[in-house]
Parts: C-alpha cells; sequence; structure tokens
C-alpha cells in the first residue's frame, strides 16, 4: 500500500487556471464513481463540518448536478455544474458555479471551466484537474474564498472514503 500520494495544487496566474494533481490508493472504476455518482459525492465533497446534498444530478452530456453544501449552523451554499463532455472512466468537464436553490447562477462569484482526467497507474489513480476562469481576477477571487484549503479537506474525505 502506497502511502505517500501524489498532491500538486497550483495557480497558474499566468493562464487563469487553478491545476490539480491528486492520486487516490484505488482503482480507477472506484476514483471514476466517486466524482460521478451523487450518492458517493455527498460523502466527500464538501469539506467538514461541511456536508455536500444533491438535489437533482443527471451525468450525461447536457446535464447537471445541482447541490448545497450545507455548514453546521444551517449555511446552504448551493453550486451548478453543467456537463459539457464525457468521456466513461477517463475525462469529464463541466461548467460550474455557485446559484441559488433552484438553480440559478449568482453572476457575482466568478464560474470556472472543469477539466477532469482520471488515469489508471496499477493500484492508484491519478486524476488531474483544471480548473480554468475567465480572468486572472476571477481566479484571485476563488483563492481569497478557500478553495484550495476547502478542496484539500474534501479530497482528504475522499482518502478516507476509500480506506472503508
Amino acid at each position: 500500500m502506497k502511502t505517500s500520494l501524489l498532491f500538486k495544487f497550483t495557480a497558474d496566474k499566468v493562464n487563469n487556471k487553478i491545476l490539480i494533481k491528486r492520486e487516490f490508493n484505488a482503482h480507477q472504476d472506484l476514483v471514476w464513481d466517486a466524482f460521478t455518482k451523487p450518492e458517493i459525492l455527498d460523502q466527500w465533497w464538501a469539506p467538514k463540518p461541511f456536508v455536500s446534498k444533491t438535489k437533482s444530478m443527471d451525468f450525461k452530456v447536457g446535464g447537471r448536478r445541482l447541490y448545497a453544501m450545507c455548514g453546521p449552523n444551517g449555511e446552504e451554499y448551493w453550486d451548478l455544474a453543467d456537463y459539457l463532455s464525457i468521456s466513461p472512466k477517463t475525462n469529464f468537464q463541466y461548467m460550474d458555479g455557485f446559484c441559488d436553490s433552484e438553480g440559478n447562477v449568482n453572476t457575482e462569484i466568478p464560474q470556472s471551466k472543469w477539466n477532469v482526467d482520471f488515469v489508471d497507474q496499477g493500484d492508484t489513480t491519478l486524476v488531474d484537474i483544471t480548473i480554468s476562469y475567465e480572468t486572472l481576477a476571477d481566479l484571485e477571487k476563488i483563492i481569497e474564498l478557500g478553495f484550495k484549503e476547502g478542496f484539500t479537506i474534501a479530497l482528504n474525505s475522499l482518502d478516507e472514503l476509500f480506506e472503508n
């Protein structure tokens, strides 16, 4: 069992992108399911002590996931993922943005395009994520909101899920 799994987080301010490389101690099928099935996503996607609650999800091109990150004091932060492309087990892309509980996007907070690659490495799987923003200001705003810290906590929760 591999103990030191790759985790690399880079803010590419020249190209307005966040680049994340994260290795998981699980086979590609399991990692794919963890990113594409709502009942698994809701177990790890939000940074603790928040929890993810999917209201609806249709994982297909043109489909979407509407979910909330719910805080311990009743806070709800809604988010919408619109799926743009899907290559089963290896890649999917989507537009992401904060919204209300009905899926109306909040244009005050920057939207982003996610490209998520899954690379089979035998006993481990590498997830290679590129998150693109329109402007440097958009990228910097997301970083200021604590995205790196929050997403790191969520990814660590996924590690814990694979251990069980």
